[in-house]
């Protein structure tokens, strides 16, 4: 979430064939991930939509099951080169295991799938990425702290609510982890730029390199541009940023409007203590991707803070997210979810994390109101 450049004329081949080989030592690979696991008690209100629904009053969480594959090596000629590669392994949704198996039979099929796969190029130039990846709107930007081992109230591992009909980030999500071309700056004076062009987008990294993705089968042309800063000025450390996103949702149905995505972030820290938070806007786009019609008139609002303090291997915190979806002038409603976090956690020590994790969510929509409470263990290990 490889590609290999051929030179097709004489010129350049024998210009290969007389170079001499250069002497640099293999890419150093290295094997990692994590894994993050919770255990939780949940008050959730029943759901009346279509008949009375009641959940679970306990649930175990396992997520964010990533095997991570890094190659790496400086070349002689000082440029740093490198494969990033992600694999996930299955998912906490059966119809979605059900779905993406290989043999889309069973809801409990299992599945393993590189989630990302891209390959980079750095120097005194900058970074380029090729490859299935975050953008450069995603990987720049600065939200409300995570204090939970794991777990967040901006973009969570684990929400404990049955609804997920809004979404809950302020990070870019329109061509998150598809096929793009990205490039950074380095970094002056503690700014940084980035940019990130997505053909097309996709669920994950697709294997392009003997086809061409048909026209109007999605959302396609995805420009991203960001820019960030980080320093300290005196004794706080500031972390801040701003990005823009647009694309092209072309159909067979026909035009799907044109979406977009605005996000701030902000983030200080002092002796201790990390205040953050994020704003962000959409339209002609519902949930975290996908593109609408713009006479629809849909338009999304999130916003979060939260406050962290650490001390040694303890971390506290308290976060809040809250999201306004606006479904426009087809039907004259807006989803609402108010999403609360309060925890901690403790380094054990060697990337082993324990914390209590509790959160309080409410969704709202027309005279319909949910509510859900839950208190979690939480042990998070990377390794």
């Amino acid at each position: 979430m490889k590609k290999t450049l051929l030179g097709t004329t004489a010129l350049v081949a024998a210009g290969l064939l007389a170079s001499p080989a250069l002497a640099s030592d293999p890419l150093r690979v290295t094997i990692g991930g994590n894994v993050v696991t919770g255990f939780y008690f949940v008050d959730a209100d029943d759901l009346d939509l279509m008949g009375s629904a009641s959940f679970q009053n306990t649930k175990v969480a396992l997520v964010a099951r990533n095997i991570d594959i890094k190659a790496e090596g400086t070349l002689d000629n000082g440029l740093v080169a490198g494969v990033d590669a992600k694999l996930q392994l299955n998912n906490d949704y059966s119809l979605g295991s059900a779905m993406l198996s290989e043999s889309n039979t069973s809801p409990y099929s299992s599945w393993a799938s590189f989630r990302q796969l891209f390959a980079y190029l750095q120097g005194d130039f900058g970074k380029f990425e090729i490859g299935g990846t975050d953008g450069a709107a995603y990987k720049m930007h600065y939200t409300s702290p995570w204090f939970v081992p794991g777990n967040g109230v901006d973009s969570p591992n684990i929400l404990n609510m049955p609804l997920m009909l809004v979404r809950h980030s302020t990070f870019s999500l329109l061509a998150t982890d598809s096929n793009k071309i990205s490039y950074f700056t380095p970094r002056f004076s503690g700014f940084q730029l980035g940019f990130s062009f997505t053909p097309n987008v996709t669920l994950s990294p697709s294997e392009n390199g003997l086809t061409l993705a048909p026209k109007d089968q999605g959302v396609q042309n995805v420009y991203e541009a960001a820019i960030n800063y980080a320093g300290t000025v005196g004794a706080v450390d500031i972390g801040a940023d701003a990005f823009y996103v647009s694309g092209t949702g072309d159909y067979v149905i026909g035009d799907q409007g044109e979406p977009e995505e605005w996000g701030l972030g902000l983030n200080l820290g002092y002796s201790g203590f990390t205040l953050g938070g994020a704003y962000y806007k959409s339209q002609d786009m519902f949930g975290n991707w996908a593109a609408v019609p713009k006479q629809a008139g849909l338009d999304n609002t999130t916003w979060t803070a939260g406050l962290k303090y650490a001390t040694g291997p303890w971390t506290v915190g308290v976060a809040y997210l809250d999201t306004k979806q606006s479904l426009g002038d087809i039907v004259p409603l807006d989803l609402k979810s108010k999403n609360w976090q309060i925890g901690g956690g403790y380094n054990l020590g060697s990337g082993v994390d324990i914390g209590i994790d509790l959160q309080s969510t409410q969704f709202e929509v027309y005279n319909f109101d949910y509510d859900s409470k839950s208190v979690g263990l939480v042990l998070a290990i990377a390794f």
